[in-house]
């Protein structure tokens, strides 16, 4: 069937004009292609050509399992652009029909449809006001109808059972007072005070009659809560009378191991308390039948480690029982708590496991857990079928792109849906293998080695050593052209060599593996990371005097901390690094983190925090280091950034700081992803002597 776009480009059945169109679009598609074939292929992998790579996000699967909506960002980097587009495509599961869903210049995200299936909703900013609001097309096709006019946008919604209302979270507006504040310049603010808590709404789907435009929006908004709390993710019970959810103190991100959960009417009411244990419970689920309620809980032991089990509770309050406890017990931060099946027999998470993102069914009736994802492959942004024992997910390895795939929950044997991008050249790829090694106390470390394109066995390389953030994050197999800060393909086309260690302290190896640097950072996970070196130095692929070392977040921690304890690098990259842990602490909007992994407070143990600092190591570092930072960085601020950079630079080591205006933690911009990319080579490369 071929297909034309409508005024709001929703892809409906066309006619001979439908050919035409086709026609040209396939004739540009493949002029586009072959343009950027034939400006990439002789160069190879590039960070300019890789970030042009789609990125594939979230899916959502409709409750018979037919259709398969999911998200795919490209970079828009013309002119003064420079940011991803998200947008909206849907697939069937049969792979007889792929289409893009949304589109325009605002992205697009979030979908979810409706109970049955005529809708899909979605969250943009597409409006007037520029605001996060959820807006609504009809399968058939048809206009986009804005539903929401949250005041400070929609952070979260959900369908009611019955498809009648749509509850969603929205962070409380300004006063009337605090909005004349900003008018008059006398907006100061007290820390701590008048915070912005987000809560429950709930707006009605009404009816639509014909020939009008947007004749929903914001009909029939009911406030369900209020008060001193912050609401983090909620659920509709199946009768669509009460409404789930957990909630922390307050919006900071250092409140998170504080979280409850209670319950409300959703036509407004008295807010119940439900769980209040200490630490983490959060993300509550109903069953199917409405009797029980599943959510994620540390068990009273709150940890930046991230500890995470499934517990299940009838739905109306009682004693929550610990269901069996998945291999890693992490899935609530490199991971999902995906939900119930249809049957409501199993619940499903999504967590890390070895050098991969795997699914695994946790059986109500307290058996042991299933594995579902047994491919040497990782599964993310997985959805399941209301009414269907269907899953959709995204699969790829270090070898293969993200496609969407489609499986059985009971019978899991994937199958592939798309090729999203199929556009792209097919180059040269590094190989990547899986590596073991023993750490100086005969601890095994795991890690992921990128071969050189074109490696020649017998000849050495040079090496980068590429540590992962968190601690608790870890180096899983996706897609090594993918674009990053870090792109492993480039630097593979470069002749390196390219090591992704798991040291002590990642998620996939099990608790007691993500607990083993607790109080120890720079220490254990340094012998790690250095016994990986030694191993494929002794493979004979690397020379070892050709060493370079990178890594963002705790990645660059280790970065600056390993050019204090060895000279044995020639260049490093120091990416969003935290050199200076009690400065840290003292600056960052997660104050509890560095304390929960070394015992308390730093004045209490001045010693251990000076120890696994950075900056009270610095003297006498040699090692040429680059060091970029986001501007806006509230994880780890700036200041982290620039103490060590004027720490090297008036001992007179080679040194350059890049700053990126704008950016968090994570860098957003395509443009500063290349450059980040570009600029770490490039360094890398003049330190090497390596010349073009």
């Amino acid at each position: 069937m071929l297909y034309i776009q409508n005024k709001e480009r929703t892809m409906i059945p066309g006619k001979h004009t439908a050919f035409c169109l086709f026609a040209v679009c396939c004739i540009a598609i493949s002029l586009s292609g072959r343009r950027l074939h034939a400006q990439r292929t002789a160069a190879g992998w590039t960070p300019e050509l890789m970030i042009q790579y789609k990125r594939v996000g979230e899916t959502a699967i409709s409750p018979d399992g037919v259709l398969i909506a999911y998200t795919v960002s490209q970079p828009v980097m013309e002119g003064e652009q420079s940011a991803f587009c998200t947008h909206i495509w849907v697939v069937s599961a049969d792979g007889s029909m792929n289409y893009q869903f949304t589109y325009g210049d605002k992205s697009c995200t979030n979908p979810a449809f409706s109970p049955d299936g005529r809708y899909l909703a979605f969250l943009s900013a597409r409006g007037k006001d520029g605001k996060s609001q959820v807006w609504l097309m009809r399968m058939t096709g048809g206009d986009a109808e804005q539903l929401t006019a949250a005041e400070t946008g929609v952070n979260e919604y959900k369908w009611s059972p019955d498809g009648s209302r749509i509850a969603y979270s929205m962070n409380d507006p300004d006063t009337g007072e605090e909005k004349k504040a900003k008018e008059e310049k006398r907006d100061m603010r007290v820390l701590d005070r008048n915070l912005k808590y987000s809560h429950l709404y709930t707006v009605s789907m009404g009816q639509c009659p014909d020939g009008k435009k947007t004749p929903r929006l914001n009909r029939g908004v009911r406030r369900l809560t209020s008060g001193a709390y912050h609401i983090t993710a909620f659920d509709w019970s199946p009768d669509g009378r009460t409404i789930a959810f957990s909630h922390q103190p307050t919006p900071s991100p250092d409140d998170w191991l504080a979280t409850d959960i209670s319950s409300a009417p959703s036509d407004s009411g008295a807010v119940r308390l439900l769980v209040s244990w200490k630490g983490a419970d959060k993300s509550p689920v109903y069953s199917p039948d409405g009797k029980w309620l599943a959510f994620v809980s540390d068990g009273g032991e709150p940890n930046w480690a991230l500890l995470s089990d499934v517990y299940i509770m009838p739905a109306a309050g009682g004693e929550p029982r610990r269901l069996a406890m998945t291999p890693d017990r992490s899935f609530t931060y490199y991971g999902s708590f995906i939900g119930w099946s249809s049957a409501g027999d199993e619940l499903y998470v999504q967590e890390s496991s070895g050098t991969y993102w795997r699914i695994f069914a946790v059986p109500v009736d307290g058996g042991p857990v299933r594995l579902l994802s047994t491919e040497a492959a990782t599964c993310t942004g997985v959805s399941v079928g209301r009414n269907s024992a269907v899953m959709a997910f995204v699969l790829q390895t270090s070898d293969t792109p993200p496609d969407i795939y489609v499986a059985g929950t009971k019978s899991f044997r994937p199958k592939k849906l798309t090729e999203i991008n199929a556009q792209f050249p097919k180059l040269p790829m590094g190989k990547t293998e899986i590596i073991t090694w023993k750490s100086r106390d005969g601890l095994e470390i795991e890690g992921l080695l990128t071969y050189p394109v074109g490696y020649e066995k017998g000849r050495k390389y040079p090496l980068i050593l590429n540590v992962h953030g968190g601690p608790h994050s870890f180096f899983r197999q996706t897609f090594t052209a993918e674009s990053s800060v870090y792109p492993i393909q480039a630097f593979a086309q470069e002749g390196y060599a390219v090591l992704r260690p798991n040291p002590r302290g990642s998620s996939g190896y099990g608790k007691d593996f993500r607990y083993a640097n607790m109080n120890d950072w720079g220490f254990g996970d340094y012998d790690d990371l250095m016994a990986g070196v030694d191993e494929v130095i002794q493979r004979g692929i690397v020379h070892p005097d050709s060493l370079c070392v990178t890594g963002w977040s705790y990645g660059g921690y280790m970065t600056s901390f390993i050019v204090t304890k060895t000279k044995r690098f020639k260049a490093a990259s120091m990416g969003a690094g935290l050199s200076n842990l009690m400065s840290f602490t003292a600056t960052t909007d997660i104050p509890g983190f560095i304390p929960n992994y070394f015992g308390g407070e730093y004045w209490d143990h001045l010693d251990a925090y000076m120890k696994h600092s950075a900056n009270f190591q610095v003297k006498g570092v040699s090692t040429p280091t680059i060091i970029l930072h986001g501007e806006e960085d509230k994880r780890v601020p700036l200041s982290q950034g620039l103490e060590f950079y004027h720490a090297l630079k008036r001992q007179g080591c080679p040194t350059e700081m890049v700053i990126y205006p704008r950016s968090p933690h994570g860098l957003q911009e395509p443009k500063f992803i290349e450059d980040a990319g570009r600029r770490t080579l490039d360094w890398f490369d003049g330190q090497l002597g390596r010349g073009k």
